[in-house]
């Protein structure tokens, strides 16, 4: 035992040595002692380490501090490089899974202008009433297995990705029905005859594609928020090669045509499912994406349906492409956030927001730059018809015009799913993509 007399009161103090407390002294103020627990390594018994309250303080300060100062040179390059493990190798799978859905606008672009009408008229109208829907269910799962991951508590990754794999499954079921009912839908809402039936043809033979979205969508976003990218990417140009040979397959081989490309993206979907699966032995999204599918709808309201929904369909693969580089940030920048935030550091999570906006603003103004320059040239690799050309050289500098927006605002519904806030973009989305629009 020793012992030692405190300077304020002139009473003895004694501290056990093999409690290894470590003892504080103040000369002016009374300082409340704090006990930790500390396992010995002599001993399986706990023993506790007495720390002052002011050191609580100290760090609370430290991170208030924290959040209001401006990273520095090298935070903002350290984050680049996080966000670049993340970011770089989604954008790669991004191009991929785009490629996905050229291949297959272009083998129905081969096969007609009616069938490339039909099949842009049913890709947008799967995309709104079944597709975004799940991707916007799945998206619920990002901020609580990002904070699981950084809080380590690994348990809740997979309870979520059980729980949102049935949710989505369950979701399937109002979906088919809606696709089942797709041309009573359309022909009630004015659309082309001809243009309706072939569209619901493609969206009967895409029905077994939901299954398949319900289990990618979780999964994906379940390896994603643990840093789990490059075998998303591999897995993805696999299932690519795949697609190539899938639709020559269906299409060319057992001329199947329409029904052939629609089974050969259901097909594509379920090996990149497999393929996961094998490697580990699923609200703002909906409302963003629904606008640009909505265009291709009422679209077929207009004079000479055909080349409106078709060139309407382009744009959409332009923007799709464009989405690639600002979503792949939004995915990166949300996995940031939610894991520093499930680490307890808020200061990094701000500098992580500051530093992939700053990335969106140069992201936005490429995207104009490109599709200004290839409006006369883009729309020559689907098709060769005059109208469908003349139509999506118009209109592809005024989608350029639209990325200086939509860069940022993909970014920022990125930091607010990380931070667990998704409906504040859920509402920002609303308000800009519909009453504004509307107005």
């Amino acid at each position: 035992m020793c012992q030692h007399t405190c300077s304020e009161c002139k009473e003895p103090m004694s501290h056990d040595k093999s409690n290894s407390a470590i003892s504080t002294t103040q000369t002016s103020s009374f300082v409340l002692p704090i006990l930790v627990s500390v396992q010995s390594p002599s001993s399986h018994a706990p023993e506790f380490v007495t720390l002052p309250l002011e050191f609580e303080d100290s760090k609370e300060a430290s991170d208030e501090l924290e959040l209001h100062r401006w990273p520095s040179s090298s935070e903002v390059l350290e984050e680049l490089k996080q966000m670049s493990k993340i970011g770089g190798p989604m954008i790669i799978m991004g191009l991929l899974l785009y490629a996905r859905a050229m291949i297959s606008m272009l083998f129905l672009g081969h096969l007609g202008e009616l069938e490339l009408a039909g099949g842009s008229l049913s890709i947008g109208f799967a995309n709104i009433t079944g597709y975004s829907v799940l991707a916007g269910l799945a998206m619920g799962m990002e901020p609580i297995c990002g904070q699981a991951y950084g809080a380590k508590r690994w348990h809740l990754m997979g309870l979520a990705l059980q729980r949102m794999v049935m949710v989505l499954l369950c979701a399937c079921v109002p979906i088919a029905f809606l696709w089942l009912n797709m041309k009573r839908i359309l022909l009630w809402c004015g659309q082309d005859e001809r243009i309706t039936n072939m569209a619901h043809t493609y969206i009967l033979f895409s029905i077994p594609d939901l299954l398949a979205q319900a289990v990618l969508n979780p999964l994906r976003i379940y390896l994603r928020t643990q840093n789990i990218i490059i075998p998303l990417t591999w897995c993805a140009a696999l299932a690519l090669i795949f697609h190539v040979t899938i639709n020559f397959l269906l299409v060319s081989a057992l001329k199947m045509g329409l029904q052939g490309v629609a089974l050969a993206a259901s097909w594509t979907d379920f090996n990149l499912v497999g393929f996961l699966l094998m490697y580990l032995c699923c609200v703002s999204v909906c409302l963003e994406w629904w606008w640009y599918e909505f265009m291709i709808i009422l679209s077929g309201l207009l004079i000479n349906a055909e080349a409106t929904v078709a060139s309407m369909g382009i744009l959409i693969q332009t923007t799709a492409l464009v989405y690639i580089f600002p979503s792949a940030l939004s995915l990166a920048v949300s996995t940031r956030v939610s894991n520093e935030l499930g680490a307890n550091r808020p200061g990094k999570a701000r500098t992580a927001m500051l530093v992939a906006l700053g990335c969106a603003g140069v992201l936005a103004i490429l995207a104009t730059t490109f599709t200004t320059t290839m409006r006369h040239k883009w729309g020559q690799i689907f098709t060769n018809n005059n109208n469908i050309l003349s139509l999506t050289a118009i209109a592809m500098p005024i989608v350029g015009l639209c990325e200086l927006g939509n860069c940022p605002q993909t970014t920022g519904c990125g930091v607010l799913r990380g931070s667990a806030r998704p409906t504040i973009g859920a509402n920002i989305n609303l308000g800009s993509f519909y009453f504004c629009k509307w107005k």
